[in-house]
């Protein structure tokens, strides 16, 4: 049962081979079982779980249907969940329970999916290896000693141990596709907007995007379909009709025009992880696509502003954290000053205090214009970038990271290093547009990811050229040994 996909899971509960009830309590001793290895999980919610099962299984016999109805899947752990722990993997919200649920929790429980869990991430989802999460580093159940990515690492590892089909995550710069990539998965960030942020604790607010991972595009495009759509209480949420994303997976690509950005293929990127995307190409090729070389200028420039107006955004976030109204405090403090201090100091990890100052840097006087004023103009060059770019093709494709997975610990000394791993996913958030990472392959018996770009809203373009390529290819199928 736990090497279904949601489509397949979707299939059985209609043609009632099992009930949600069945599946969810398999899956709930699988995690047991598995998950001490993979550090995967930060709460389980087998109460919640089991009583949503059972109310799934009553719509169903009642005549109800649907895709989700049923279906098990977990939320990263910065997804408000009412009642429920919402840590963001840090001290900091240890003993947090939200509530009220997040617009995403909201819709998806009202489509009838079981909530199994909160996954683990990186402390606030600042990071690229899972590894700054208070409760500890999430292992890639592809090789056990390396990371899984971040920083949607919990979510990804789980379901490429197959502990569930499918999980949420959030995409800042990378953190759902970069993830997918390293553990074998489907992962896409949305057009920003699509989905709701309200209820999703906020690390930069105009980069932040949730998004699903699972096994298969097809098994995106469902999660994706319960997760999108317009919000009024989001005020960045944007009104745009909601396609079906899965009826569209099956159109043909015959002519569909590819470009590969030439400033992709850098010093920085590993060759087995080039070749690999250029037989992806080929692949997409003998299915009627057309490929031309493009550019993207300004690519270079990403890195540094990302590093800019994140920070500067967290940097603002984060200062709500004080030790006052919710969240850690301080024992004893002295005064009001010591409460602030000690309260932020013993309640944040290092990779967030460094992204804190960095950003408080940034935005002081003096430095605005210095810093923050120029990397929202270098945003606006790689914007202008794409739409020139999307104006000679319709998709986008490279490598989602310059590397595969490394090892636990290999980068903690170098933030830097760690930082460069984000090289080719950040520039969708800095400009906003849809991205999907798909698996094509392996180095190394640690798995690659290829990126796909559209234009705003084309996440349907995305998802059916993932599936079509799925369909031709076994990459998406392969599972980790032990699981």
């Amino acid at each position: 049962m736990h090497q279904l996909t949601l489509a397949e899971i979707a299939r059985g509960l209609a043609d009632k081979k099992f009930s949600s009830e069945e599946l969810t309590k398999v899956l709930l001793a699988r995690i047991a079982q598995l998950d001490p290895q993979l550090n995967s999980f930060i709460s389980l919610t087998e109460d919640l779980a089991l009583q949503q099962a059972k109310a799934a299984d009553a719509r169903r016999a009642n005549g109800e249907s649907g895709a989700l109805l049923g279906a098990p899947i977990a939320h990263k752990d910065l997804f408000c969940t009412q009642g429920i722990r919402t840590s963001c993997g840090s001290k900091m919200l240890d003993n947090f329970k939200a509530p009220y649920n997040a617009t995403v929790v909201a819709k998806l429980a009202a489509a009838g999916a079981v909530t199994l869990g909160k996954t683990n991430m990186d402390e606030f989802a600042m990071g690229s290896a899972n590894e700054s999460s208070y409760y500890g580093a999430v292992k890639n159940p592809w090789n056990l000693e390396y990371v899984p990515g971040g920083s949607s690492g919990g979510s990804a590892a789980a379901v490429a141990a197959r502990l569930l089909p499918a999980a949420t995550g959030t995409d800042t710069g990378g953190s759902i596709r970069q993830p997918a990539a390293l553990t074998n998965l489907t992962g896409l960030k949305p057009t920003y907007g699509r989905v709701s942020r309200w209820g999703m604790i906020a690390y930069a607010s105009s980069l932040d995007q949730g998004g699903p991972l699972a096994r298969t595009a097809e098994d995106c495009a469902i999660l994706l379909q319960g997760m999108a759509g317009f919000d009024p209480q989001d005020s960045t949420s944007i009104d745009e009709p909601v396609p079906d994303y899965s009826a569209g997976l099956n159109g043909s690509l015959q002519g569909l025009r590819i470009g590969v950005p030439k400033e992709y293929f850098s010093a920085g990127l590993d060759p087995r992880i080039a070749d690999l995307v250029m037989a992806s190409v080929e692949e997409l090729k003998k299915l009627g696509a057309v490929v031309k070389e493009i550019s993207l200028p300004n690519m270079q420039h990403a890195i540094p502003a990302y590093y800019v107006i994140a920070p500067a955004e967290a940097s603002s976030n984060l200062s709500r954290f004080d030790g006052v109204r919710f969240g850690y405090r301080c024992a004893d403090p002295k005064n009001l000053e010591d409460l602030y201090k000690r309260s932020r100091g013993e309640g944040f990890g290092p990779e967030v205090q460094r992204r804190i100052m960095v950003g408080a840097y940034a935005l002081s006087a003096g430095y605005y214009d210095a810093y923050y004023l120029k990397a929202q103009k270098i945003r606006r060059l790689i914007k202008n970038d794409f739409m020139a770019a999307f104006n000679e093709v319709d998709i986008i494709l490279g490598p989602t990271t310059p590397n595969p997975a490394w090892k636990l610990g290999a980068k903690n000394s170098d933030p830097v290093a760690e930082y460069l791993e984000d090289v080719y996913t950040i520039t969708a958030n800095l400009a906003g547009l849809p991205g999907l990472s798909m698996p094509a392959g392996f180095v190394d018996g640690l798995p690659v990811g290829v990126q796909l770009l559209a234009p705003y809203f084309q996440e349907g373009r995305l998802l059916n050229v993932a599936h079509k390529y799925q369909q031709n290819t076994d990459w998406h199928t392969r599972t980790p040994t032990g699981f």
